[in-house]
């Protein structure tokens, strides 16, 4: 009797620890839940850092003679500034430091605090604007890289949320600065989009593209509010990797909706290197993307995994 007594004890033990066994394994080869961004990358001393760090890499490199690089995208974690480009570079300014690949240079946030030389110019990538979160950081993408346009596709609130949060962030934001914003067509009546939360100097309105983009395609339009000085300071580069700059142009944001962009080719020629189209709905475009019911916000080329979109972060 004492013996089946002792079988069954050893038999429960081996039973245990096989289910013990189990459950290390599973919560091994579970993939863990991937972490959210928090406050300090969200809010807005998180765009001041970026601001900062996009301010210095300019001023370096105009400094020491060498071409701004071509950046696409920015990615902030809240201890790091990682700058994403389309190709690989020669080297990194300070404080940056480069990957094996080259494609992307990272700064600390404490590098970035540190003083640095005088007289660093107006920001020359000023429609990077917040898209999302990958995971904990927060993902900024330089809307000018894609040429001629974006197209953004998915259910119309989400693009709509979505784009009303990329608008706030350009004319309030920072990193914006002096860039304007016009909304074409159907979209200047779009409450989403022109509320009166979102009265700005800096937004303008047009009844079709030709017109939003005959107003740009003239003299450089100093935007209202802004110092002739800082307007004057505004560095773009031409054509993405080109070590040409130009001055006096203040940057500009057209949104249009899919059903009212010209579909008869050159429509977009006059758009000036810098400026960027943003439609809204599904379109031929450069960039192709797609907002997710969900909260996610498919980039299509550029590989970046949104995970929550701009429109869900407010």
């Amino acid at each position: 009797m004492i013996w089946y007594v002792a079988l069954a004890v050893l038999l429960g033990l081996a039973l245990i620890g096989a289910l013990a066994a189990l459950v290390v394994t599973e919560k091994r080869n579970r993939p863990p839940k991937p972490a959210t961004a928090g406050p300090a990358v969200l809010d807005r001393e998180a765009l001041d850092v970026i601001d900062a760090g996009l301010r210095r890499l300019t001023g370096e490199c105009l400094r020491s003679g060498r071409a701004l690089p071509d950046l696409y995208g920015v990615l902030y974690s809240g201890e790091r500034l990682d700058l994403l480009l389309a190709g690989t570079e020669d080297g990194t300014p300070e404080p940056w430091t480069a990957d094996e690949s080259g494609e992307r240079w990272t700064a600390t946030r404490e590098a970035l605090e540190r003083p640095g030389p005088e007289g660093e110019p107006a920001l020359p990538y000023a429609l990077t604007v917040t898209v999302g979160t990958v995971g904990p950081d927060r993902a900024l993408v330089d809307l000018s890289r894609a040429t001629p346009s974006v197209s953004v596709a998915g259910p119309e609130e989400d693009v709509r949320r979505w784009a009303r949060a990329v608008v706030t962030e350009v004319l309030t934001g920072p990193v914006g600065g002096l860039a304007e914003v016009t909304l074409v067509g159907s979209l200047a009546m779009d409450e989403t989009l022109n509320g009166a939360a979102l009265r700005s100097s800096r937004l303008y309105t047009a009844a079709s593209v030709e017109e939003a983009l005959a107003r740009t395609a003239g003299a450089p339009v100093a935007p209202s509010g802004g110092a002739a000085s800082d307007v004057t300071q505004i560095f773009r580069l031409i054509e993405g990797r080109s070590q040409v700059a130009v001055e006096g142009d203040a940057p500009h944001l057209f949104l249009v909706d899919a059903s009212q962009l010209p579909r008869r080719e050159g429509a977009l020629d006059a758009l000036r290197p810098g400026d960027a189209v943003l439609v809204l709905g599904d379109a031929p475009a450069a960039w192709r993307w797609r907002a997710g019911a969900d909260g996610t916000l498919d980039t299509g080329p550029l590989g970046l995994r949104i995970d929550r979109h701009a429109g869900h972060l407010g």
